[in-house]
């Protein structure tokens, strides 16, 4: 008989072992022998693997083109030859999107591709979809649209006939065009195009392609509200800070502020003029980030404002501030309940300094602040001795200043911690790096703000900075005239001569009959209500200063004097000859002062 049949073994190929999931090609999958079953298979775990990436790579950041970007990538090569991201300006600056119409331009955001020669809009360029192109469908429907044979779709063709001719001959041949869709809205639209896979885009692909930018679209999203958050706080913090350097010529400044990569903060600085050519110099740091940091900076540095309008001490400007903190933490002055968290300062640090020029000395006090650097003008760097306060709002503790002598040309450098202390250093590594930088008193204030900043910050700070730079200025005898009187009335036309005769020496013959009315006014009150020797001094500085000094801690007040009152009028004569007045108390007196503008040349 006859042998039995031998029976026959179908042996399935085994695939090389460095290959892997996503090179597993549908020819391969062909070779297998169940191309039904096993394709599918295999085309659902590359789909599942690509979503899952997709996750992962998406949304890595809060900005809207690195998170168009990595959409781009993601889909390129495994899903796409060529991916494209449109977005309209509105979403990028984080404003709702308008309507598309045939007026409305895109901006594509992202590019990826396989290689450079696919003829597309590149990065950058403006987009203007004519309405017969799947993207302005895409758009205006809010549903995918996929052209298998772009060589069949002549409104595709119909946006740009000679580039896309071009593409074509590249050997682009089938697109999908998905809307960026997120909460209702619509931020943009996304293009896979094919040209290296011979197979056009299915339905299936056509799923896939909306599940990948649906993800993509609440990551977008979340990128364009948090941008929206982060110009609005930019913006209210900008506003809230100095625009401008004021006039004043006590010192030269410059400043510079960083907001932080990760959000606003409540840094801030100031420059502001005070009575008898002083300058007050301020710098400050409220903690956390955000609108509450920025808004609450305000009202610190409006508070500071206001108490310098006083002519307060540093020390007792300080405790001032310390006590408004503590009232604004309390929620003390609230027309409703406050239940919001974050109502309160939680903490601030603030560094005022006031410096003299005629006198060349500085009064400093801090409130839990860095400390502050002196720059001499043969280049020795000194970070001053000045005792710590508690930061403000914790309030039972006093102040303490102290007093140096700056030489003219000395710089004086404040700043907030961000400059010197990071994650990667510690505050004691900062300041010897600090200390080195400034140790170049030839530079200006503003070339010593970049040098500093170039050499202590990384590219992208982790907390925001203020830096200020003041370098000190004098004002020589030759501005400065100044006279001891004895407390006797008869000295009164003495003091109109001095005054007289000094305006004379400046060449201010147009002032001379107004400031001897200021004068005599002044004198004539200091001898007559107060106590003590009494001093006149004379300031040629950006404005004619006149000062009266006297032993006296109580301060005239302006009033209207009735018809029947034989005084009260000498002080609303003064006020209205001069620009400005005011009274600037001391540890044992008080000094009145008036400033009017200098002629014009």
């Amino acid at each position: 008989p006859h042998p039995p049949p031998q029976a026959t073994r179908r042996t399935t190929p085994t695939p090389p072992p460095d290959a892997t999931a996503d090179a597993t090609s549908d020819a391969w999958l062909l070779l297998i022998g169940e191309p039904g079953v096993g394709r599918l298979a295999v085309l659902a775990r590359r789909r599942l693997e690509l979503l899952h990436d997709a996750g992962v790579r998406i949304g890595t950041t809060l900005d809207v083109t690195r998170t168009a970007e990595e959409l781009a990538e993601v889909a390129v090569p495994r899903f796409a030859d060529f991916a494209a991201v449109d977005l309209p300006v509105p979403v990028l600056l984080g404003d709702e999107p308008e309507p598309l119409d045939p007026g409305t331009r895109l901006r594509r955001v992202a590019l990826s591709a396989v290689h450079e020669e696919s003829h597309l809009y590149e990065v950058g360029d403006p987009v203007c979809y004519v309405d017969s192109t799947p993207q302005a469908r895409s758009w205006e429907t809010g549903r995918s649209v996929l052209e298998p044979v772009l060589a069949e779709a002549g409104g595709w063709l119909a946006q740009d006939p000679p580039r896309l001719e071009r593409a074509l001959a590249a050997g682009i041949h089938s697109l999908i065009t998905v809307p960026l869709r997120a909460r209702g809205v619509t931020l943009g639209v996304v293009s896979f195009y094919r040209s290296e896979q011979p197979a056009p885009f299915e339905d299936d692909d056509l799923s896939l392609a909306q599940e990948l930018v649906g993800r993509a679209a609440i990551c977008i999203d979340n990128a364009r509200r948090y941008t929206r958050e982060h110009n609005t706080a930019l913006a209210l913090q900008r506003s809230l800070l100095p625009r401008g350097r004021p006039e004043q010529s006590a010192v030269e400044v410059a400043y510079r502020y960083l907001p932080a990569q990760a959000g606003v903060g409540g840094d801030w600085f100031d420059v502001i003029p005070l009575s008898g050519a002083r300058v007050a110099l301020v710098v400050g740091d409220v903690v956390g980030h955000g609108l509450h940091a920025a808004a609450t900076m305000g009202r610190l540095r409006t508070a500071v404002h206001n108490f310098c309008s006083l002519d307060l001490p540093p020390d007792e400007l300080l405790t001032h501030l310390d006590d408004l903190v503590g009232r604004l933490d309390r929620g003390e002055g609230w027309a409703v309940e406050n239940t919001h968290e974050d109502s309160g300062i939680v903490g601030a640090t603030c560094l005022y300094a006031v410096y003299d020029p005629v006198s060349r000395r500085c009064a400093l006090t801090r409130a839990g602040h860095p400390l502050p650097a002196v720059v001499a003008p043969d280049g020795t760097v000194e970070f001053v001795d000045l005792p710590s306060g508690p930061p403000l709002g914790l309030g039972g503790m006093p102040f303490e200043t102290v007093e140096l002598e700056l030489a003219e040309g000395s710089q004086l450098v404040l700043y907030t911690d961000g400059l010197v202390e990071d994650r990667h250093r510690d505050i004691d590594t900062g300041l010897d790096l600090l200390r080195t930088v400034l140790a170049r008193p030839d530079r200006a204030p503003e070339d010593t703000c970049e040098a500093v900043l170039d050499a202590l910050l990384p590219a992208r700070p982790g907390d925001d900075v203020a830096l200020l730079v003041a370098r000190t200025n004098t004002l020589g005898p030759e501005q400065v005239a100044q006279w001891d009187l004895p407390s006797d009335p008869a000295v009164v036309a003495r003091a109109r001569e001095a005054v007289t005769g000094q305006l004379a020496a400046w060449g201010l013959h147009e002032l001379a009959f107004t400031t001897e009315l200021v004068a005599s006014e002044l004198v004539t009150n200091a001898i007559r209500h107060a106590t003590g020797p009494v001093q006149l001094r004379l300031l040629r500085d950006r404005a004619l200063i006149c000062e009266v000094y006297d032993g006296s801690g109580t301060s005239p007040r302006l009033r209207r004097a009735r018809t029947e009152d034989e005084g009260g009028r000498g002080l609303f004569l003064v006020a209205q000859l001069t620009e400005r007045w005011g009274t600037r108390y001391t540890p044992d007196g008080k000094t009145i002062w008036t400033e009017q503008p200098l002629p014009g040349p």
